[in-house]
Order: C-alpha cells, then structure tokens, then sequence
C-alpha cells in the first residue's frame, strides 16, 4: 500500500508544473498583445508625423478640371459638378432665386471666404421674408468659430448632435454624425454630392456633386424635412408636405441610423452583382465591409472590368493606410486600382455598363455604411451615366494604377504597419 507522502509530492508537482505552464502561456499572450499595441502605437505616431505634412500639401492642390453640360432624364434636368468654383457659383444663384423656402444641410461647413458669402447669401434671403432653414454637424464644425455658427433668428437653425440625453450615451444609434449635404430651393432645384462648403473645397479638392432641377428636386426637400422634424421638437417642425411621386429613373437612398435602415450597401451591392461589362467606381476611403468586397471580386473574376480610384493621399492617412490593407486581395482578383494624385479626391460616385451611377455622400467605409447618416441618388440614364464615364477617364489623366508585381514586393515595413492597423478597420 502506498505511503500517503509518496502519493502527495508527485500530485504536487505535477500542479506546479501545469500552474507554470499557464504562467508562461499567459506571459507569452500578454507579450504579444503588448507587442501588437506597441506596433500600433508606433505606426499611429509615424503616420500623425506624416500627416501634418501631407495637410500642407493637400490645402495647396491643383488637378484638371471638366466642365460637363446638363442632361435631361424624363421630366428632370440634372448636372454634374466636379469642380467646386462651379458648384458654389450654380448654388449661391439658387440661393438668390427663392421665394419660398432653401433647406441647406452641410457636414462642414468652414468660417471662411466662401463660408461666409453662404451664411450672408442666406441672411439677405431671410431677411427678404424667404424661409431658410439650415443643418450643420456639431461634430464636424468643432473647430470652426462660435461667432461663425450664431446665425440672425430670421433664419431656422439645427446644430445637429446626436446625444442629447444622458441616456443617449448608451444608445450605439446615437453615435452617428449627420454627413449629409444638400441644398434644396423652392422644391425647384436641389443639389446633392460630396462637397461640404469652404474654400479649401472649391479649387483643392475634387469632387462631385448633382444637381436636379424638376419633380425630383422635390425628393431632396422631403428628405431634408424628414431629417428636421426627426431631430427637433415638434413645436419646431417644418409643416410643408410634397407631392411625391414614383419615377423609375431617379431614387433618393438615405442611411438612417434611428430606424437602423442603411440601404445605401445594398444598392450598391445590387448594381455590382448586376454588372456584365464594367464598374466605375469612385471613393474617398476604401474600406469595405467582407461581404461588399467579395461582391467586387466575384464581378471582376466573371469578367466585369472593375476599376476603382482613391487618393493616393487622403485628408486620412489612417484610412489611406486600411484602405491598402484590402489591395493585394482586389488585384489578385484583377480588380483594377488607381491612386489619384497631387490633390484630395473626395468623390463618391460609381457608374455601371453605361445604363446606372449613383452620386452622394456615402464613403465606402463602416462609418458610411452602417454609422452615419447619408443620402445618395441612383440614376438610370445612359446620357448620364456616359458622361459619369468621361469624368471617371479625364480622372485617371491625374492617377497611376496600381501595379499588382509591385505591389506585392513593397517593403515589409509597410506590410507590417498595414496589417498592425487591420484592428481599427471596424471604426472607419
């Protein structure tokens, strides 16, 4: 029979070892994850170095601009902007036309030369008895002077934050930022696309706009009003109502993180999986959700020419460098990628076989997709979209494609600091 010691000590040491054993796989774990955020923290102090560079540059940019004439789709007539100059010139005119009411919605809107001219455009209006009613992110404008977002009472104003309660603070739906831009006249005109207002916008950066004159202008105004009365009071509620109607040509798509609807993904989803011959597509910041992504690569591995264009060099150096985490999946599935260069591109647009495109306001980021609030227009006109095309060439005059054998072959240290900001993927 054995002795009660003889059986103790060994159970004893077996325990310690397999205490030891955890001990080390538990240092090992908490190494690496130390490791892992000592690489990101790095790679985040290098790249903020980089970007107080790169904003000297993007603020001073020139690229070649194209001047597109207007395009009748059934009853409406619309226009693409891509260059802010003339955006802002077409706007400002559409301001001084009303009679009625303007409904203006901006993400940013700058305190600056060309900030200024909107606020007193708007201001004169007001006070000739038009009723202006005006949206603006609190967010976004943080930086922009308290004296600047004090508008006159004559005019209805909306500092759009999303937490207002305390208890907002545990809703992840109040999270999201107001990232719409649209100026709507009289029901009359509208105006919808990628430009905020300022002045860096209107010879700096490229990016698209459109406007819609006729019956669907009045889509633009719904929606504004919708937004309003959806984040006011109801004593503050804008009454108007509008007579809607169906039109297979043209459809407003917003993203609305109160009721959780964000069917801008899925519109683009079903434009790529309809693709048979081509896909243009334009964004600011590339960071696709998986399943959108596959959508890409299985139009590409069944034929469809895809080509997207991003900036080289964004206003976000860490979506830049996200972004270039998802390159060598795309260009192993012979999806073509153009990096836009000397100047921000801004654009959110994308074109399919000549017959659909689509304008707005959307990224092709998580924050777009299922975060803030945005609003873009599908169209479907051949006229159009031949001209989305023209505009999509006359880009690449100013971007380098991506070669796939280089690609591949880049330092390891960018490798490396791309898959170190793989994690913040979900937050862009």
């Amino acid at each position: 029979m054995p002795q009660p010691r003889a059986i103790f000590f060994p159970r004893v040491a077996h325990a310690l070892a397999k205490a030891l054993r955890r001990i080390t796989l538990v240092r090992m774990a908490l190494t690496l994850v130390v490791a892992y955020l000592t690489l990101q923290t790095v790679t985040i102090a290098v790249l903020s170095a980089l970007a107080i560079r790169r904003k000297r540059t993007l603020d001073g940019a020139r690229f070649p601009a194209l001047r597109l004439p207007p395009v009748t789709v059934g009853d409406n007539q619309l226009r693409i902007y891509s260059y802010g100059a003339d955006l802002y010139e077409a706007m400002l005119e559409a301001i001084d036309s009303a009679r009625e009411y303007i409904f203006i919605e901006s993400y940013i809107w700058k305190a600056d030369e060309i900030g200024e001219e909107f606020k007193h455009r708007l201001v004169k209006k007001a006070r000739e008895g038009v009723r202006i009613y005006v949206i603006f992110d609190e967010f976004a404008n943080l930086v922009v002077p308290a004296e600047f977002k004090a508008f006159p009472s004559e005019l209805r104003l909306l500092r759009f934050k999303p937490i207002n309660r305390l208890w907002h603070v545990f809703d992840p739906r109040r999270y999201s930022l107001d990232h719409r831009k649209i100026l709507s006249v009289d029901g009359r005109i509208g105006f919808l696309g990628g430009f905020n207002i300022g002045s860096l916008y209107a010879e700096h950066w490229r990016d698209t706009h459109v406007s819609v004159e006729g019956p669907a202008a009045l889509d633009l105004a719904d929606s504004f009003v919708d937004f309003w009365n959806a984040h006011t009071s109801r004593r503050e509620h804008i009454q108007m109502r509008f007579p809607l109607r169906f039109d297979p040509t043209i459809a407003l798509h917003d993203n609305n993180a109160l009721r959780l609807t964000f069917p801008i993904r899925d519109m683009y989803m079903a434009a790529i999986n309809r693709a048979q011959h081509y896909i243009l597509l334009t964004n600011a910041y590339f960071i696709p959700d998986h399943v959108l992504l596959q959508s890409l690569i299985d139009a590409a591995q069944r034929g469809v020419a895809v080509h997207i264009l991003l900036p080289w060099t964004s206003n976000h150096i860490y979506a830049d460098w996200a972004s270039r985490g998802y390159f060598t999946l795309c260009l192993k599935a012979g999806i073509h990628i153009w990096g836009y260069r000397n100047a921000m591109i801004h654009a959110k647009t994308c074109v399919v076989d000549d017959e659909w495109l689509t304008i707005g306001t959307s990224n092709l980021d998580r924050l777009s997709a299922v975060g803030n609030y945005e609003l873009n227009i599908a169209i479907y006109s051949r006229d159009l979209a031949l001209q989305m095309r023209e505009l999509f060439e006359h880009d690449l005059t100013n971007a380098v494609e991506v070669d796939a054998a280089r690609w591949m072959a880049r330092p390891w240290y960018l490798k490396l600091s791309e898959w170190a900001l793989a994690s913040f993927r979900f937050m862009l």
